[in-house]
């Protein structure tokens, strides 16, 4: 099942909050901040992913045992 609406606006304003923390960050942080930062964005970026893929398997798989 995909995310649901709320789940993707929640996500999205994440993401910007994030990327903001990052620019901040690249300023004023070390190296190892500005690492961990950008992992956030980059499993949250995969969460919405593997939600797409999971779709797909599961469609798949529907059409299969049909």
């Amino acid at each position: 099942m995909a995310l649901s609406q709320q789940t993707l606006d929640y996500l999205l304003e994440a993401e910007g909050s994030i990327r903001s923390a990052l620019k901040s960050a690249a300023v004023n942080e070390k190296p190892l901040v500005i690492n961990q930062i950008s992992k956030l964005l980059y499993d949250i970026d995969h969460l919405k992913e593997f939600e797409n893929l999971q779709d797909i398997v599961e469609s798949a798989m529907k059409k299969r045992e049909e």
